[in-house]
């Protein structure tokens, strides 16, 4: 090999080592973080009362393993701190989720009240 060669060869790799910095992510450092991303929305599926098969359905794109492994660990801190679920706002859709009758009807019997009305 030439120097020249040599050169343009130490600087190729010199160069590649830095890709990190260039914002190029390496597989395993994008494998790490689908797994994390995965995770959270298992425990957010959980957190908010969801079933598993449903969380699958609305999150298409995640890992389901991960997903499976986040709403475990989720539902095993939440037994142990006896912590309830929170209802979610939001359907699947992105829409506000249909409030129950028994809170609209409470909402119409109050003076001024309106049924149907989304309040803030």
């Amino acid at each position: 090999m030439t120097p020249r060669r040599l050169t343009l060869v130490l600087a190729a790799v010199l160069l590649t080592g830095g890709c990190d910095m260039l914002g190029i992510e390496s597989t395993q450092a994008l494998t790490e973080r689908r797994e994390a991303d995965g995770r959270a929305v298992g425990g957010a599926c959980r957190h908010a009362g969801r079933a598993l098969e449903d969380c699958y359905a609305l999150n298409r794109k995640s890992d389901r393993s991960a997903v499976f492994a986040g709403w475990r660990e989720m539902n095993d801190y939440m037994r142990e701190n006896k912590i309830e679920d929170v209802t979610p706002r939001l359907s699947g859709g992105g829409e506000l989720a249909a409030r129950p009758k028994a809170e609209a009807e409470d909402r119409a019997a109050k003076p001024g009240g309106k049924a149907g009305k989304h309040e803030s």
